[in-house]
């Protein structure tokens, strides 16, 4: 099972976000841009697991204690730079309490084996990227300077700079992500409560 972490965003965000890629998805067609329905803020990419260890990961996940916290989408780059892009993302505002979630969901998963992160917390929505390339942030091998988005980035150069709303964050969620020829699909395996004092039973599985 290829497992990841994450934060859903709310229906509204998702419109807004689904009308900005309408506006400007023909700017870059040879790229792979996101579908709507699986945007969302990555906490922790864990990879391929055996089934029995979701288990142990749920029980892991259900005693991370963080209060619910404001989170603003807006804004865009490109990773790894503008004149090697690979990667479209919308841009995340929020306080300290995202990094302290990616902290402590960083921290359990690494007390089942998982490795901890080798570099600081870059929290992101990926709406584009180059056909067959790697989502990651950081520079990868074979990066180097492209066309891929040049007309994208030509348009978003004439336009306001987008911004997708606010909303309150009350919980996050493990996925699984399925590959196929039509992209990746994902599914909710488990939510968890955000809150300081959230009981234990606060978890609430998911029914997809």
């Amino acid at each position: 099972m290829r497992l990841f972490i994450a934060l859903d965003t709310d229906g509204a965000i998702r419109e807004r976000i689904g009308r900005f890629i309408e506006d400007v998805h023909g700017f870059a067609p040879e790229t792979r841009w996101v579908r709507l329905e699986s945007v969302h803020v990555t906490l922790k990419f864990i990879g391929e697991k055996p089934p029995e260890f979701v288990n142990n990961l749920k029980e892991t996940l259900s005693g991370i204690r963080v209060p619910p916290f404001a989170i603003a989408f807006g804004g865009f780059g490109f990773f790894p730079t503008p004149k090697s892009p690979r990667v479209f993302w919308a841009g995340i505002q929020a306080g300290a309490e995202l990094q302290k979630l990616a902290a402590a969901v960083d921290a359990a998963t690494s007390r089942l084996g998982v490795p901890r992160e080798e570099h600081p917390f870059s929290p992101h929505l990926t709406l584009a990227r180059k056909s067959g390339a790697s989502g990651a942030p950081r520079k990868q091998k074979g990066d180097g300077p492209n066309q891929a988005f040049q007309r994208l980035q030509e348009k978003l150069a004439a336009i306001p700079t987008p911004e997708f709303g606010t909303m309150t964050a009350r919980e996050f969620f493990l996925y699984q992500s399925q590959l196929s020829r039509n992209g990746s699909r994902y599914t909710k395996l488990e939510r968890f409560a955000l809150g300081e004092d959230a009981p234990a039973d606060a978890r609430i599985p998911h029914n997809p």
